[in-house]
């Protein structure tokens, strides 16, 4: 088990490459908590036939646009009138990305990771140190203002769209740059790159956004449906059999999360 192929986040461990996953024992994922963490999040038969309660959202072919709903067509073609849509370098993006992401936060049910420029900073430090990311952008034709950008992961053979944040002002002008984003960006994946598929990441544990519904319908994203293990530390896999029962009536977002996980895994 190469723990490079892993990445720690929020006290988790999640494998880099989810179509790349394979079922772990007990004794590996117990070697990978003895470095840390509360967690293992372990995915396997990715894509199988089977419908099972956890899943990727995932585009794994490209279309012409005639080929999407009507108002897709036609909020795209807004969007591409308005916008220019571009790949950006790191440097670039820690220019422009601060007042986006406070913007755009600002609206959210939940706190975000970046809520001040401290937080900020952090985070592009740590972003030069990683070599799987690109950054993309969305400006005015009219006067270059910035009003969007994607952080995106890149794996193997695959395209995860990581965070996308849009100033709330922008989406309620109709002039739509999350349509013309998505579309560019998915032309530039899976036409120009070749990739197998690109991925707005995992069934939602928190439920706090409709972004995964919004690309099936828009863009012909589909769900990869796979199964789930989850390995606890030994003390918090107590806690979770204790409250798994209330589940439902807990008030604390973060652990309603976690046993909600607990929920996709012993369904799956």
């Amino acid at each position: 088990m190469d723990i490079k192929q892993y990445r720690y986040y929020k006290g988790a461990w999640i494998y880099l490459d989810e179509s790349k996953e394979k079922l772990l024992s007990k004794k590996e994922s117990m070697e990978l908590l003895k470095k840390g963490g509360l967690f293992v999040r372990n995915i396997y038969n990715f894509d199988c036939e089977e419908e099972t309660s956890f899943w990727f959202i995932i585009k794994d072919k490209i279309e012409d646009i005639s080929e999407l709903p009507f108002s897709a067509r036609r909020n795209i073609r807004r969007a591409l009138k308005f916008y220019n849509i571009k790949k950006i370098s790191l440097k670039e993006f820690s220019d422009i990305a601060f007042p986006i992401i406070t913007s755009a936060q600002k609206s959210y049910k939940i706190k975000c990771h970046v809520t001040n420029k401290n937080e900020f900073d952090d985070m592009i430090k740590k972003y030069e140190t990683e070599s799987d990311k690109e950054f993309w952008l969305v400006e005015r034709k009219v006067n270059g203002e910035a009003v969007a950008i994607s952080i995106n992961r890149i794996k193997s053979d695959s395209c995860e769209y990581d965070d996308m944040k849009c100033k709330p002002e922008t989406l309620k002008n109709r002039t739509y740059p999350y349509y013309g984003l998505i579309y560019i960006m998915n032309k530039h994946y899976l036409e120009e790159k070749k990739f197998r598929y690109v991925s707005d990441g995992s069934r939602s544990i928190s439920e706090h956004s409709n972004i995964q519904e919004f690309l099936m319908h828009n863009f012909g994203f589909r769900k990869a449906y796979c199964k789930i293990n989850i390995f606890y530390k030994q003390w918090l896999n107590v806690v979770i059999k204790v409250l798994f029962p209330f589940r439902n009536i807990i008030p604390f977002r973060n652990i309603r999360a976690i046993l909600r996980m607990e929920e996709y895994s012993r369904n799956s």
